[in-house]
């Protein structure tokens, strides 16, 4: 039993693009048709995890440059537009064979249909909420999921008056039903967003259920066989970790109080200017 979901995934590496790569894009054949899908499927176990985090973030960009009717985008424009370097695009890109056109750069929907069948998106995957506190009921409310292939099909609690209730249109079942509502409604991926002492019991259920993708919020380590993939949220960690950046920069901060020194008749401070200094002094 381990924490999954953390280390880069096994499998040699696939070489980057050199900065002059002239091969052109071609789309990718769909996954789970004969040879060309275990290829695919290859393909996508060899890519690092940071690799995959920042796939999503392009195409994140890609589909509003495609909503705003952009055809093509050069590595330069979308490095930018992602917050990465060029080359580093380049080799998240290598990773699921897209290398672009020299001069051109790359099809903007030819690199959307690559990365969504890389991330799985090809189909909708169906979300379970475990806990339907704020977070639970902002969670099930929230309307972006369903448009990017995440619709929130069931919902879990253990408050006798949640049941039945629907929130976001869906009703509350009871965390004792996980198995079955979650086998009847093919749910692929869990949400836990209860206390910590419950999170491992809840998560121990949706494992049962066959749910083998979890996305835990609880502050807890969840032990979970090997087979299943665990992403943790920790939103005080995350947090800390910006108050060590805000601490950081005032620490490198200039010194308030350094203010212009005060020019009276020539003189600086009280001091003789010395001949030919011009501009400001800084008092010390």
């Amino acid at each position: 039993m381990a924490q999954r979901g953390q280390s880069d995934a096994a499998g040699r590496t696939p070489r980057a693009p050199t900065e002059n790569a002239a091969e052109i894009t071609t789309p990718m054949p769909a996954i789970g048709t004969g040879m060309a899908g275990n290829g695919m499927r290859d393909r996508a176990r060899a890519i690092p995890e940071a690799a995959v985090a920042r796939l999503a973030v392009y195409l994140r960009v890609l589909s509003g440059m495609r909503e705003q009717g952009i055809g093509s985008v050069s590595s330069e424009e979308l490095s930018v537009a992602a917050g990465v370097n060029s080359a580093k695009l380049r080799k998240d890109l290598s990773y699921i064979g897209s290398y672009g056109t020299r001069g051109v750069g790359y099809e903007v929907e030819v690199l959307v249909d690559q990365i969504e069948r890389v991330l799985g998106l090809t189909r909708e995957q169906s979300v379970a909420v475990v806990g339907i506190g704020n977070l639970g009921h902002a969670l099930a409310n929230y309307g972006g999921f369903p448009g990017r292939g995440f619709p929130v099909t069931a919902l879990f609690d253990v408050d006798p008056d949640l049941m039945g209730v629907p929130v976001g249109g869906i009703p509350v079942d009871h965390i004792d039903d996980i198995p079955s509502v979650c086998a009847a409604r093919e749910v692929t991926i869990g949400v836990i967003a209860t206390p910590p002492p419950a999170a491992q019991a809840v998560c121990d259920r949706l494992v049962q259920a066959g749910v083998e993708c979890i996305l835990n919020f609880a502050p807890v380590v969840l032990q979970v066989p090997e087979t299943v993939e665990v992403r943790k949220v920790d939103l005080a960690v995350e947090l800390q970790i910006l108050s060590f950046h805000v601490a950081r920069r005032a620490d490198h901060a200039p010194a308030a109080d350094a203010t212009p020194a005060q020019r009276v008749d020539g003189r600086v401070n009280g001091r003789a200017n010395p001949a030919g200094q011009t501009g400001v002094v800084v008092q010390r």
